[in-house]
């Protein structure tokens, strides 16, 4: 064991790396995909870059002239601060169990004890010492999967403000029930990888999806594609990322940081969420890959209808 000046070192070391990287989507998505080209053995983090990626894009879509008709300024902004505080609280959590990990390597011992610390869950605290006994690594990244999930679903998802104001709100039920959204796995080509969001504020949903997309990644057809992207094309937050690669009609989102200042956030003292709901034996399943998972046709065919609505909107407004 160590003496508390260690304890302290640690703790202190871990803390102020973790808020130098969660500064804004930008810094969080090249933290987590840094990361995996160090220790590409933790699978989560790719994926975990690649969903930032798509929390970014959502935000600055904000800014397109449709959504700019469609969705009023306090609209925008509660939407905005949903996608920003759920990134936020997950690499709050996530990024210590990280560098957790990367200091027990550099130990040659494990610390997985120090967790509690930043209010990790006693869940991930059990996975990450099974993790350094088996080297399991499709298991350590189904359980970061469950683990960010169930982070978010008080502070954000079941969140009295984001519940009433975000989702049950009519921009929410449209978006779901037409299934709007997605995420995506881009490459540098035309082919755009992914899968669409559906029921996002059902936990069970949300850790499927991550799952399959998941699997859709590490799949041999796709993974190196994704990963050139990932690793040439630098993430600002806009879709012209990967929509230069592509033949569309319509104008790019802007930059992030051209539009949306860093934010500050109040962190309160987490329950652990293991303690309180357990897990669902169901969460630990595989998610197969449907088919090739090219979804960027139907994807941009729903985005269309967007820009057509404002066109058409704009002429009768004229």
């Amino acid at each position: 064991m160590y003496d508390d000046q260690v304890l302290q070192h640690y703790i202190h070391y871990i803390t102020n790396l973790t808020k130098t990287h969660n500064v804004d989507n930008i810094t969080r998505t090249d933290a987590y995909f840094t990361f995996y080209l160090q220790f590409p053995e933790i699978k989560w983090s790719f994926l975990a870059s690649l969903v930032s990626r798509n929390a970014g894009y959502n935000m600055t879509d904000l800014y397109l002239p449709p959504f700019q008709l469609m969705l009023g300024e306090q609209e925008r902004e509660r939407l905005f601060m949903t996608y920003e505080r759920a990134n936020w609280l997950i690499f709050s959590d996530a990024y210590p169990q990280l560098l957790v990990y990367r200091l027990s390597l550099q130990l040659n011992q494990p610390l997985f004890h120090l967790l509690p610390y930043f209010h990790v869950s006693s869940f991930m605290v059990k996975e990450w010492n099974y993790f350094w006994k088996t080297a399991d690594t499709n298991r350590i990244m189904i359980a970061l999967i469950i683990n960010e999930q169930n982070v978010i679903e008080q502070p954000v998802i079941r969140q009295s403000f984001f519940k009433k104001r975000v989702f049950h709100q009519a921009p929410y039920f449209l978006q779901n029930l037409l299934t709007m959204n997605a995420v995506l796995l881009p490459t540098k080509s035309a082919q755009l990888y992914g899968a669409f969001v559906h029921q996002f504020t059902s936990l069970t949903k949300r850790i499927e999806l991550g799952k399959q997309l998941a699997s859709i990644l590490y799949s041999p057809s796709t993974f190196k594609q994704i990963f050139a992207f990932a690793r040439q094309c630098e993430h600002t937050g806009s879709r012209y990322d990967y929509e230069r690669f592509l033949n569309l009609p319509y104008p790019a989102s802007p930059f992030l940081r051209m539009v949306y200042p860093v934010i500050s956030h109040q962190d309160k003292i987490r329950k652990d969420w293991y303690k309180w709901g357990g897990i669902k034996k169901k969460w630990w399943n595989s998610e197969e890959r449907n088919g090739c998972n090219w979804i960027g046709k139907e994807f941009y065919k729903k985005r269309s209808l967007i820009f057509a609505y404002y066109y058409v909107k704009r002429v009768f407004k004229g």
